[in-house]
């Protein structure tokens, strides 16, 4: 350990040289975790003998978010714009989880072998004292160099007193070295408690999700969920499939999962929103991105035009690389728009409102509003570089006689 121990900030090596001076402090957590597997881990974990009022008390710039369970968030004296902060617990044992996520009440202890006692997975249950020793009474250590997880006591038990714990197995099962293992008894345990699910906040599983769809290995852990049955307790009501090509963004991954969804862009947003309570922004991408599962990837340039300047540059980013995990062959597309040009007069249209009432007659309306559009489409996909040229355009254009409802405007495909 005193290798990796060399990687703690002098920030790091304050905050726990603080806490020991008025008690006793533990590295935990992902941070041993990482350093046992030869990794090098950001975040750091501390346990400690002392109570969350007396880290108040050394750190007063404390934020007291989880009092109630021993946790405080400890920030140094000085703020900053980007301040590190560390997560601090008192030690503790627990008794039951009445509401399948958080124990009815925590007693608070002074011995750290108790501690790791309530934690979840043996790769999760150690910690590094003051000397710089590690304390591994689950022998996590081997469990990291074999490759497997594996509950800290009885598997069964353990998920029964927080259903999150299920999702967090299957996002433990990636590591930098490869696909992890279930120990049988996990993975049994993990189908007779999925029910566990059920109680955990939607919010709360939608961040273990997107963890878990940002790793490797991510086709055989979702082939795993489904069949263990997880993924249609996380995914209630959504068609899913595992054998699209995933890759490392989670927003791709997740539309790629739910490509095999029958509802249209929309009806999936909606079910997302409420399975996994996700942002705004990620939703309208899965839902552009689902609704143009089929789209031509025409080379015809004014298509490809369109396609540029409809779109916002990250969405059509975004559209190959989902067509790409599809199985579609995006090469031709994709060399046709790196090799396009930039439009003469950019996106914007050049023919206002004021100059096309001028130009028809039109006054304020919907017609006109869609005949602007059409033409504007029109622009993008000659690449015209005036208004003159534009508005040319009417002479052969039917905008008198036909119905606006049917005039195209500038979209893709």
């Amino acid at each position: 350990m005193e290798r990796a121990l060399r990687h703690l900030s002098e920030a790091d090596c304050q905050v726990l040289a603080r806490l020991r001076s008025a008690g006793e402090a533990w590295i935990v957590g992902g941070w041993v975790r990482e350093a046992v597997a030869g990794d090098r881990a950001d975040d750091l974990d501390i346990a400690t003998s002392l109570h969350p009022a007396e880290v108040k008390e050394l750190f007063p710039r404390s934020l007291m978010v989880g009092e109630k369970y021993g946790t405080v968030i400890v920030r140094l004296d000085e703020g900053s714009a980007s301040e590190p902060i560390w997560e601090v617990t008192t030690l503790r044992s627990e008794g039951n989880y009445g509401d399948g996520r958080r124990p009815d009440e925590v007693e608070f202890g002074n011995n750290i072998e108790d501690d790791l006692a309530r934690r979840d997975f043996t790769i999760n249950a150690m910690a590094i004292d003051a000397k710089g020793s590690l304390i591994d009474p689950y022998s996590g250590v081997a469990d990291l160099q074999v490759g497997i997880l594996r509950s800290v006591g009885d598997a069964s038990e353990r998920l029964g007193e927080d259903g999150l714990r299920i999702m967090r197995a299957f996002r433990f099962l990636d590591s930098e070295s490869g696909m992890r293992q279930m120990d049988p008894g996990l993975r049994a345990a993990v189908s007779e408690n999925s029910e566990m699910l059920d109680m955990v906040s939607r919010e709360r599983i939608g961040a273990e999700m997107e963890r878990i769809l940002s790793g490797g290995s991510l086709r055989s852990i979702l082939s795993q969920m489904s069949g263990d049955g997880v993924l249609e307790r996380v995914l209630p009501g959504i068609g899913t499939t595992t054998e699209p090509a995933f890759g490392g963004n989670c927003i791709i991954n997740l539309a790629l999962l739910c490509s095999a969804e029958a509802d249209d862009g929309g009806a999936l947003a909606e079910k997302l929103r409420a399975s996994l309570v996700l942002a705004k922004e990620p939703l309208r991408a899965i839902s552009f991105l689902h609704d143009r599962r089929g789209a031509s990837l025409s080379v015809e340039i004014g298509s490809l035009r369109r396609f540029r300047a409809a779109l916002p540059e990250t969405w059509q980013e975004l559209f190959m690389s989902y067509s790409e995990g599809l199985g579609r062959d995006v090469g031709e597309f994709r060399g046709a728009w790196a090799s396009l040009e930039s439009l003469k007069a950019g996106n914007s249209p050049l023919v206002d409102g004021k100059m096309l009432m001028e130009a028809t007659g039109l006054g304020p309306g919907q017609r006109m509003g869609r005949l602007k559009g059409w033409l504007h489409r029109m622009q993008v996909e000659r690449d015209l570089s005036s208004s003159d040229d534009v508005l040319s355009l009417l002479e052969e254009l039917d905008w008198v006689d036909s119905e606006h409802e049917e005039w195209p405007a500038l979209s893709w495909p």
